[in-house]
């Protein structure tokens, strides 16, 4: 994550009237970087580790938005945001996704959250997509997944929905199963 100085920040640096936000993300530096970013946008940070920890921080203080990584140590960031939704249905929720979790960040979407980004996230974008309007388009991504990345996150995503089991998940994309292992063999293309 870049972290730029105050002066090449966002236009728009007034933080909303409640400027409460929880971060969720078990990659400590990064949370750690973010938070500090996010304070220095006008936020006020409340920093969690686990979902665990992420849950109780919910229930004494619902905040008003929050960016919650979806692959955490102990569970997943979707249990995060869906109690967030029931506790503050008119909060803002960004999802910070890895490889192979296009589909979760979907489904995240689905149940409340207003935008998803691929790690590592940009702290200008993660407040662009806190703040948004929600009229508001969201601008094309300046570099678009290449086909090859596209095939990949969806062979990967079904991988994982098959629970990393190579014969089920070749059955299901109608591919040999030895090729199926030559491509997760391989690292993700760019």
């Amino acid at each position: 994550m870049d972290v730029q100085p105050v002066s090449t920040m966002s236009q728009d640096l007034s933080p909303p009237p409640d400027n409460t936000l929880l971060i969720v993300d078990d990659d400590r530096a990064f949370l750690q970087r973010l938070a500090r970013a996010m304070e220095a946008r006008g936020f006020e940070v409340d920093a969690a580790a686990s979902v665990e920890e992420g849950l109780g921080m919910l229930k004494r203080r619902p905040p008003a938005f929050a960016v919650v990584d979806m692959r955490l140590d102990d569970g997943n960031g979707i249990d995060v945001i869906a109690t967030l939704k029931e506790l503050r249905p008119d909060s803002r929720a960004v999802v910070l996704t890895g490889y192979g979790n296009i589909a979760t960040a979907v489904t995240a979407v689905k149940i409340g959250a207003v935008d998803y980004l691929a790690k590592p996230a940009d702290a200008d974008d993660v407040y662009n997509a806190l703040v948004a309007s929600p009229d508001d388009k969201a601008p094309p991504p300046e570099n678009p997944m290449s086909a090859d990345r596209v095939r990949w996150e969806h062979i990967q995503r079904v991988y994982e929905l098959c629970n990393r089991n190579v014969s089920e998940t070749a059955r299901r994309l109608n591919m040999h199963r030895r090729t199926l292992q030559r491509i997760l063999a391989k690292r993700a293309p760019k």
